[in-house]
């Protein structure tokens, strides 16, 4: 699984998550299937760990925006991961594990 917390965009990356606030998670399938329909851009990999600001949310938050089907779980999934952090004004960090 791939799991999200919070973080701040001024917070110094973190090597472990033991400090920050679980949000939650998504599996190799669904971000997968994220990339096919283009929402999460190529550059990230599920299998390595990644830091999205809040500049990066808010562009993925539109793209989804604009594609969302209400059928389509995969996106409403990540949604509702990227609102929280949008909503709290904060970044995410994404640990593979």
């Amino acid at each position: 699984m791939l799991d999200f917390y919070l973080i701040h965009d001024e917070q110094i990356t973190q090597e472990s998550p033991s400090d920050l606030e679980f949000i939650d998670n998504l599996d190799d399938k669904t971000f997968q299937n994220l990339k096919t329909k283009k929402i999460i851009p190529d550059n990230y990999d599920y299998f390595s760990d990644f830091r999205w600001n809040t500049t990066v949310i808010k562009q993925i938050l539109n793209i989804a925006s604009n594609q969302e089907t209400q059928n389509d779980t995969d996106i409403q999934q990540l949604k509702q991961i990227l609102s929280i952090a949008d909503n709290r004004k904060s970044g995410l960090i994404a640990f593979a594990d």
